[in-house]
Parts: structure tokens; sequence; C-alpha cells
């Protein structure tokens, strides 16, 4: 608030320091060479997509579990979708029907390109490695959604080093979302990362309007600017990034936060009351707890759990809807079904954690969730 209120009295509501200063900080924090801030999540994915070169001769291939951003970015840009089946215990991309997709699939034309956007899903670093060795032997890029994961990482291949969600080692770009509910809450926002230069460069004028400001010989006024592309007003104002910059600097009391709270779920929900009828989250150094997704394993059951805990004033939700099932995605792809993703969806339920859950309201969720358990029995 004090952030906040400082922007308030300051001469910048908007285009002034504090967006560069939260672009500093998130691209020493992810570990890369640049970061680019915008209005949304949904509009960094546009701006990296666009920024990477995808137009309407493209081909997209985004798992089926996901918010609806992923792919509806790259149709802004006339993309052609394929969705990827997802492993059904985690809700990931399946690196197998992945490799299947696109072996195929007809190779590339000359200035065609193509992209598989894995989404790092929950608090889970997404196979990037794997991912990016499949794109380099097709010819596609990777533009990582890590919107779910600020501080994730997984093990690399050989053991030995740690693969950082965001941290663009495997990836052409990543991006984050700044909604209230993600771990940096800026109100709303996002942001590109990535180590080209050339990206960011893009990135910067596509998010305003494709204006370029050029202080050379001929034009050195401090009022000139340019359009040299079709960009869209995508700007984060100062609030934002004042905002997100003070939550960055409690990242990890966050991460903690919600890792105490993984821990509880893990431990309590473990008990034999449970054995049969849900299934918990692989619990690892290296989540980062954005959600905690339950499964159930009975038809039904997940639908019938969903109304019980909100008549006992518990809201959870589901993460996500096979984005080939909306009405917009079925008119392009007609009855789709992905087995992974069917069986994925038809148990996922999330409940709540948050930093500010206390012990006493998560004893309350596994409790209820324990009664409904026993209700079925």
């Amino acid at each position: 608030m004090q952030a906040v209120e400082h922007v308030l009295k300051s001469d910048f509501l908007t285009q002034g320091p504090k967006v560069p200063e939260f672009e500093t900080a998130l691209a020493r924090y992810f570990g890369t060479k640049h970061a680019v801030c915008c209005s949304s999540g949904t509009a960094a994915l546009h701006i990296a997509y666009a920024s990477l070169g995808a137009t309407q001769s493209s081909i997209a291939i985004v798992p089926a579990i996901t918010f609806a951003a992923t792919a509806n970015a790259f149709r802004y840009l006339g993309s052609r979708v394929i969705f990827c089946d997802v492993i059904a215990e985690t809700g990931h991309i399946c690196v197998i029907h992945l490799e299947k997709i696109l072996s195929a699939l007809p190779k590339l034309k000359k200035d065609q390109k193509g992209f598989i956007a894995p989404v790092s899903f929950a608090g889970v670093t997404a196979p990037l490695e794997r991912c990016n060795q499949l794109a380099s032997r097709y010819n596609f890029q990777v533009i990582e959604d890590a919107s779910h994961a600020v501080g994730a990482w997984t093990h690399a291949e050989n053991g030995k080093e740690k693969i950082y969600s965001g941290s663009c080692t495997h990836s052409q770009a990543s991006c984050l979302s700044f909604h209230p509910v993600k771990h940096l809450c800026c109100g709303e926002g996002g942001a590109v990362l990535t180590n080209s230069s050339k990206v960011a460069n893009t990135a910067r004028k596509l998010r305003s309007h494709g204006i370029e400001r050029p202080f050379d010989d001929d034009h050195h006024t401090p009022w000139y600017y340019q359009q040299v592309d079709l960009g869209w007003n995508y700007r984060m104002t100062d609030l934002q990034a004042a905002l997100g910059i003070s939550q960055l600097s409690r990242i990890e009391d966050s991460l903690e936060s919600r890792k105490k709270i993984a821990q509880k779920y893990t431990q309590l929900l473990s008990s034999e009351k449970f054995s049969g009828s849900i299934s918990l989250p692989a619990y690892s150094d290296g989540h980062a707890w954005h959600l905690f997704i339950i499964r159930f394993l009975h038809q039904g059951m997940r639908n019938r759990a969903y109304k019980y805990l909100k008549s006992k004033h518990i809201h959870t939700q589901v993460h996500y809807i096979p984005v080939y099932k909306h009405p917009y995605y079925q008119s392009i792809h007609g009855d789709l079904c992905l087995s992974g993703s069917e069986d994925y969806f038809e148990g996922c339920l999330s409940i709540p954690i948050y930093p500010g859950l206390t012990l006493k309201q998560q004893n309350q969720v596994v409790e209820e969730v324990g009664n409904f358990v026993a209700l079925e029995k």
C-alpha cells in the first residue's frame, strides 16, 4: 500500500520509472537477460507469440489442460492450434503425444513457423527440456506459459542441474501473469521473459502500438516517435509495477507459506480414510504450489464433492475444462477427445491454498472432504 501511495504522489502514474525497475527485478529473479512487462498474462502471451513470428501460416501445439488464453493468443494471430494430450495424473503436457503430433505433421515450409507452448501447470515446471529437444528436432520454437510457476524448478535429465520455470534455458520466451490469484499480484499484469534482445525489443514495441522513439542525428528531439509496426495498447501502469516490486521482495516468504500448507494437506489427506477415493499431487521441493489439486477416483464424484463443499462454505475450483471442449474450439476441431485430458478433467478439484490460509481453515477443508468421502462410501 505504501509503494502504491508513493506512485500516486509522484509525477508518473504510467510510463514512468517503476515499470523498468520492475522489469530489472524480474529479470534478476528469473535469471533472464530481459523482462518486458505488459497489461495482462494474455497480453504477454500475445506479444511473445507475435515477437517470435507467429502468423496465419504458423502451427502451435498447446496442452489441452490450460486456461484458454494459452491457445487464444495464437488464434489472435491466425495461427493453427493443435491440442496435445496431458498426463492424466498431473495435467501436464504428454511428451509422447507431443512427439506423435510432431512426427505426423508435414515438414514446415521455408517461411512457416511452428511453436510448442508447454504450461508449467499448478506450480510444477513443465517438461521443458524434453519439449525443447523435440522442438529442435522439428524446427519448432518453445514458449513456456509460466503463469502458475514462479519459483518452481525441476531436475534436468542429467540429475545434476536445476531447470527453473521462467529461466528460458529451454525456451525462446516464458510468460507470466500477475492476476490476483497468482504468486505475484499486481491487480492485473503480465511479463515476457527472454534471453533474446530481438524478441525483447519487438515485445516492447508491440506493447505500445508498435512505436519506437529513435534518438539519432536526424531525430534527436524527445517528442519524436514513429510507428514501425501494428502493435497494441498493452502497457503496464506504474501503480501495478510498484505493487509487483513489493510482491517480488516477499516472494520467498509466500512460497514457503504455500509449501507448508501443501505439506500439511499431504499429511492429513494421506490417511487411510481417503484411500481409494482421492489421489494427491506428488510432493517435491521444486513445486511452487500455485494450486493443490486432488483427484477423485470415481465417476461423478468430483461434481458431487464440489457441491457438497460449497454447501459447507468451502470454495473449490476446477482447473481446467479441456480447452477443446469450449464451443469456440469445438466449432474448429469438432468433437475432439483426448483420453489423458478426459481422465484428468473427470476427477480434478482444486482445494484452497494461499499464504493467508490458517491451520484452522485447512483442518476444516480436510474434515469436510473426509465427511464427503464417508457419505460416498
